[in-house]
């Protein structure tokens, strides 16, 4: 597949699946493999040009994604389908394009976001799981889910979420707005975390969730939860939860 010189310059937008682990994350990096680079590694390849992507945001190292949004500019004739089907033919690494279409030339994946979906996943059980352990925190005592969907309900709504930030990243404000999140029960004693919001700081999620186990476990009270995401302090919140556990669900638009 090769690019012709006097074709139109076009702005792609993916959708993209990722198994996490082994992964130093989404964004590229010169000497690790990440989400990203792989990704722009075979674009380059197929397109025969320097493609760098844009994603809706970075994903930690050993998240997983159900369907990352992303942008790129390519300078190709190739059809969408086409692109896609040679990426996922070319790529080795757990990565699948699900879907590529084009958008419009103004089109940014960070930008245009309205909200991001995130779920979380537990096993709640004694004895571990042999399969699919990359996938799930192991929590062996046992979690009430009703105390820690208490605690949900003070999540819901625009709060300063410093108290669940962990430090190296930057933005302008610790500000988010959070739309649900609820706690429900799933089959094979797995619990399953659904949270939406306008955007999330550096490991919020996974702070939140740890914080979330210790209220399932008694360690704190649900209004104890609450005066720790009103504190601003992120000793006063748990520990951070495994990467593993956490799946990009979707990116709304």
């Amino acid at each position: 597949m090769t690019n012709i010189p006097y074709a139109p310059a076009n702005n792609f937008k993916i959708v993209v699946a990722y198994d996490g682990t082994g992964f130093f994350g989404w964004q590229r990096q010169t000497d690790k493999p990440t989400i990203q680079g792989e990704l722009e590694r075979i674009l380059s390849m197929i397109l025969n040009q320097d493609i760098k992507i844009h994603g809706s945001g970075r994903t930690d190292a050993g998240v997983h994604a159900r369907a990352q949004v992303a942008h790129f500019h390519a300078k190709t004739r190739l059809t969408p389908d086409i692109i896609q089907k040679g990426v996922n033919s070319l790529m080795s690494a757990p990565i699948v394009i699900h879907n590529c279409r084009l958008a419009d030339p103004d089109f940014h994946a960070q930008y245009h976001a309205r909200s991001k979906e995130y779920r979380y996943y537990i096993l709640n059980r004694e004895i571990p799981t042999a399969i699919g352990r990359d996938y799930v925190w192991h929590v062996k005592p046992f979690l009430d889910i009703d105390a820690m969907n208490l605690c949900c309900e003070s999540l819901v709504g625009e709060h300063d979420f410093k108290a669940f930030e962990n430090t190296g990243s930057p933005r302008s404000s610790t500000v988010r707005t959070i739309f649900s999140a609820r706690w429900t029960k799933k089959p094979y004693d797995r619990l399953e975390f659904c949270i939406c919001a306008t955007g999330f700081l550096k490991n919020m999620v996974r702070n939140i969730v740890g914080t979330l186990k210790d209220a399932g476990t008694g360690r704190i009270s649900p209004e104890m939860f609450n005066t720790i995401l009103y504190s601003g302090e992120r000793p006063l919140a748990g520990a951070t939860a495994p990467a593993k556990g956490l799946f990009l669900h979707n990116v709304n638009y």
